[in-house]
């Protein structure tokens, strides 16, 4: 990494970020690669980084709980020791043990997922967990992370010494302080090394005889091992160095089959690293409520829409700080340097910090916190001077400063490609306005020829003339209001920013004779154009606040659209509780007729009349019930809509509005919520079921139309990329705003089928669109795609002709 790039990271505060980032880690080495990310080298390279932080985010979500990385710790040191010829020790190999164990359920987990996960799924395929090493290590470690006796026969007999010896010890020195109560200090068996003694009073040492060990700090108590124990305490002490033998025979057998496979657990280690590091992406872009990015071609524009910096949000999330201000970044293709102006303090370094934090989150696979779409370059590298470069020990003014790192900027234009986004704040300044505005436009004129998208700050009036010389070039600049004489921190495209000096002046009090002195000085050329900027200003306010109308009443319209589907929907389900209602009044009326007749039986049968004119009363009794059963699914004859009247769309089940009725040609225009809709009266029926009676056809309109609806039902299912829309990822509210625009495309383009991408999943992002496409006024039909088309995690639409 050159000089200038790892400035350039400095002075966007890149590492405060991944500091951040690396709080969403869930091992120590996953937190470290946060600490550290490495930027790649190439466009297809930050794909796939955002490919796997786009797979991690929908495992995560169907996961309980999310994705688990217990047991899985840093073994780097160990597999290292263990490729050297040490010995690792017992808890070291614990950990080894609980790492593949750890690492086997995250491959589980990905395997077992119907989810497409093919980034993931690459990653885990290349991983071997050794499940015997696994075993062998519990069966001779136990959790404390000590050697256990079942690890060897000779360990077992060894320490079954041991414990003899340590029991005769025991038992001896009871005995010696029954005998000898009166010479003991106190009454407890305590160790001076790895040597038994009693603490025994200073002048009664000689009732029990021994090797005195140590001495109390008041010379009152000697702690005496008696010689009765001497001999078992050195073959405890024999035995425990037996014992601490045949542990490192048994840890160095261990460790020589972990560095058998130590290139294998080196790379499980990393990819569980990489997965651990995409979740960390995962967690903190959704803490961040950013969205995945797209990477543009040369000839698309930039869309950056309500774009926050992210160490702004923390700092408003985590410490109470200022509501961020979002901005808005589009630019053009040909757009090839941005000049922003306006007043200091208005926002003009935050936008250039902003818009290079973009570009490298992008670069590691970050989402970026804006709405969707996101769309931005993959930049090869992010080149900025931003702030003074004061040093009194290398003698450098600000300009001097400024004029170095440009240098260097300059120098990797020159040994790079072109395709690498330059930040300059305050270019040329620090220097005579004359020169420095010379300067900024001959060095912006450069970086034009040989950088993919240079944005520049500045206070130069004459950088804003460059847009009219040069179409590579755009004017841009900071919102300030001068009747509060603060900064609004918005970002106005389009639109150089005018001075504001004079009139924060006036405001302020200043007199005004000086006030009219110094307008005089700058003419009245000065003055139209700051005229027109202001004529500019005031009708983007206009346009942005018809815009914020537009979308309040779409959110309206969205809003009643889904009340009026909602009642729609408890209509019709009331509608079918009455009628199973019905259904229940009849069979009970059934049954109460049919034990009546069975009373009338059993009297005939025991008087003179015969059974068989009994049997004839009972079927005529039970056609009158057939009858009656069928009475009530009956539609009403003669029925005819109404204007005004309340109506049921059959084909849709929606409640509408007659508004217009033709009876010469049986149609009508009903309406129902924002939506208008013209109708045969034969598609209509009232609320209480009654349908218009369809009139008799003749024979040869009857086989026209046989043959017609052949043809039209004949829906081409051909998937093509205009027809298909993939919502996999997305909340099931967002997913209803993409299938909208969705079917609005495919009804303008004359396409009758949509190819719906959601994924299998835990099935709610299905569930969801099929309520959705339930209730929807265009859709006709949908059904699951075959199983070489995606199975249940494709949905395909028709729409009504």
């Amino acid at each position: 990494m050159t000089q200038i790039q790892t400035e350039t990271l400095n002075l966007l505060e890149w590492q405060r970020l991944c500091q951040h980032l690396s709080t969403f880690a869930a091992t120590k080495l996953g937190a470290i690669a946060a600490r550290n990310l490495v930027f790649p080298g190439s466009q297809a390279e930050s794909e796939i980084l955002l490919a796997q932080t786009v797979e991690i985010t929908e495992l995560d979500a169907e996961t309980e709980g999310g994705i688990s990385f217990e047991g899985i710790g840093n073994v780097s040191e160990s597999l290292e020791r263990a490729t050297i010829g040490g010995i690792i020790s017992g808890q070291d190999l614990l950990l080894i043990a609980t790492t593949l164990a750890g690492v086997r359920k995250l491959r589980r987990l990905v395997e077992n997922s119907e989810l497409e996960l093919p980034q993931l799924l690459f990653l885990v395929e290349q991983l071997r967990t050794y499940p015997e090493l696994e075993k062998e290590i519990h069966h001779c470690i136990d959790d404390r992370g000590d050697v256990t006796d079942r690890a060897s026969p000779k360990l077992a007999g060894i320490r079954e010494k041991m414990k003899g010896a340590r029991d005769g010890i025991y038992q001896t020195l009871n005995r010696i302080m029954q005998r000898h109560g009166g010479s003991i200090q106190e009454a407890v068996i305590t160790q001076r090394g790895d040597r038994f003694v009693l603490p025994v009073k200073a002048g009664q040492k000689e009732h029990i005889p021994g090797i005195v060990h140590d001495i109390s700090s008041t010379g009152s108590t000697f702690y005496v091992e008696p010689k009765a124990i001497i001999d078992l305490g050195n073959r405890l002490r024999q035995a425990t160095k037996q014992e601490q033998r045949e542990i490192e025979i048994i840890l160095r057998q261990l460790t020589e089959k972990v560095a058998e496979v130590v290139e294998d657990l080196e790379k499980l280690l990393a990819i569980a690293t990489t997965i651990d590091l995409a979740t960390a992406r995962s967690r903190y872009s959704h803490w961040l409520e950013a969205n995945p990015p797209k990477f543009t071609k040369p000839e698309q524009p930039t869309m950056l829409r309500k774009l926050h910096h992210p160490l702004l949000v923390w700092q408003q999330k985590q410490e109470e700080g200022d509501e961020v201000v979002p901005i808005n970044v589009q630019i053009r293709p040909d757009i090839k340097v941005v000049a922003i102006t306006g007043p200091n303090t208005g926002g003009k370094t935050v936008t250039l910090k902003t818009l290079g934090m973009a570009a490298l989150m992008a670069k590691v696979g970050l989402f970026i916190p804006a709405i969707a779409p996101v769309e931005l370059p993959w930049f090869n590298h992010v080149l900025a001077d931003i702030g003074d470069e004061q040093s009194l020990q290398q003698s450098l003014s600000t300009f001097s400063g400024h004029i170095r790192r440009v240098g260097r900027i300059i120098e990797t234009l020159q040994a790079e490609d072109e395709n690498n986004l330059v930040l300059l704040d305050e270019v040329g300044a620090g220097t005579d306005p004359t020169e420095g505005s010379a300067l900024a436009i001959a060095l912006l004129k450069y970086l034009a020829d040989h950088a993919a998208l240079t944005v520049a700050t500045t206070h130069y009036g004459e950088l804003k003339a460059l847009k009219y010389d040069d179409d590579r070039f755009e004017n841009a600049s900071v919102e300030f209001d001068e009747y509060s004489l603060r900064p609004t921190y918005k970002l106005l495209w389009g639109i150089p920013g005018r001075s504001n000096a004079l009139a924060i002046a006036k405001r302020l009090g200043l007199d005004e004779q000086v006030i009219d002195a110094a307008q005089s000085l700058l003419g009245n050329s000065n003055t139209d154009v700051n005229e027109v900027i202001a004529a500019l200003e005031a009708q983007r306010r206009e346009q942005e606040q018809k815009s914020q109308e537009a979308e309040a009443l779409l959110k309206q319209t969205e809003r009643f659209y889904t009340e009026v589907s909602s009642k729609a929907a408890d209509l019709q389900r009331r509608e079918t509780e009455l009628k199973q209602a019905q259904d229940q009044q009849v069979q009970e009326a059934i049954a109460e007729a049919k034990s009546e007749i069975a009373q009338v039986i059993r009297t005939l049968q025991k008087g003179k009349p015969s059974a068989q004119k009994a049997q004839k009363a009972t079927n005529a009794l039970g056609e009158i019930a057939q009858e009656k059963l069928a009475q009530p699914k009956k539609k009403k004859a003669g029925y005819q809509p109404k204007l005004g009247e309340k109506i049921r769309i059959s084909k849709l089940g929606q409640t509408a509005e007659v508004i217009e009725l033709n009876e010469e040609n049986k149609t009508l225009v009903a309406r129902f919520g924002i939506m208008k809709m013209s109708l045969q009266w034969t598609e209509i029926e009232s609320l209480q079921g009654q349908k218009v009676e369809a009139e008799p056809k003749k024979t040869k309109q009857k086989t026209k139309k046989k043959q017609q609806p052949k043809q039209s039902q004949e829906v081409v299912t051909v998937r093509t990329d205009s027809n298909t829309i993939d919502i996999r990822g997305q909340r099931i509210h967002q997913a209803e705003s993409s299938l909208e625009g969705a079917i609005a495309r495919a009804t303008a383009q004359g396409s009758q089928v949509v190819w719906i991408i959601h994924g299998k999943g835990t099935g709610k992002l299905r569930e969801g669109v099929h309520e959705f496409l339930k209730h929807h006024p265009q859709i006709k039909k949908y059904n699951i795609a075959e199983q070489k088309e995606g199975g249940s995690g494709v949905t395909i639409a028709y729409l009504s002709n």
